[in-house]
């Protein structure tokens, strides 16, 4: 855990060294509130949720997550200095991992910091806060699994704009796999279990439980498998490359 530790405080560290970690906030917060009080119609509902709060964040983590986990790994084989840290007195899986959480961390601070919309609905009215407590927890898991795919793009690439659009399309296809226009595109023929299947896999299909407050502990479960496989196969990646 002190070579992980270590790994992550420098990091996260070096994402407010430079504007990214305060753009991304910025950015991060201004479109949380565009989306929430204009596009979702906050306070034409007449009702005092966080619903149209959470429902955009799969689309706004869609292209904000990829542009924080791009440079995980691309920027380390651009500079070289990934031949350093691979020669350094700690292991492949602290590396992948403490890179991973400070990332996630970043966006754990960056949605930390709505809590004002919080505050709001509580103002306005009697929201249920164990729903809305449910729904940040899922949306920073759902978070991590965009940076767990971002971190797997960014490992093969030295490009960090190439890993950017890698990320983005495989994430699309994740969330949208579990959309009902999806969903309602298979043949009347397929066998339910394949659709089930194929909607199981969608990222919406799991965060849209959780968001209404329908918690169960298979969704959260799906998000840690599913960061988990990406991240090993970041390492394997890894090992791959530095292999040739």
């Amino acid at each position: 855990m002190g070579n992980l530790g270590i790994i992550f405080r420098r990091e996260l560290a070096s994402y407010f060294a430079t504007p990214l970690a305060y753009i991304f906030i910025v950015i991060f917060l201004i479109m949380n509130g565009i989306f929430t009080f204009d596009l979702g119609g906050f306070y034409l509902r007449g009702q005092a949720d966080l619903l149209p709060f959470f429902s955009f964040h799969p689309w706004l983590y869609l292209f904000m997550v990829p542009a924080v986990a791009m440079g995980l790994w691309a920027d380390e084989r651009k500079t070289g200095t990934i031949e350093l840290l691979m020669t350094l007195p700690i292991k492949l899986s602290e590396a992948v991992l403490g890179k991973f959480l400070a990332a996630w961390g970043l966006t754990g601070i960056a949605l930390f910091l709505t809590f004002p919309f919080w505050i709001t609905v509580n103002y306005l009215g009697d929201p249920d806060n164990g729903v809305i407590m449910a729904a940040y927890l899922g949306s920073w898991f759902m978070a991590g699994g965009f940076l767990a795919i971002g971190s797997c793009m960014s490992a093969s690439t030295k490009n960090p704009v190439i890993a950017f659009i890698l990320t983005v399309s495989i994430c699309f296809l994740f969330v949208v796999m579990g959309s009902p226009i999806v969903l309602n595109a298979f043949p009347q023929w397929t066998p339910q279990f394949i659709v089930d299947a194929f909607a199981a896999m969608g990222f919406l299909t799991h965060f849209d439980s959780i968001s209404k407050g329908v918690l169960d502990i298979r969704d959260f479960l799906f998000f840690a498998i599913f960061i988990f496989s990406w991240l090993l196969a970041s390492a394997i990646v890894i090992e791959i490359k530095k292999a040739n």
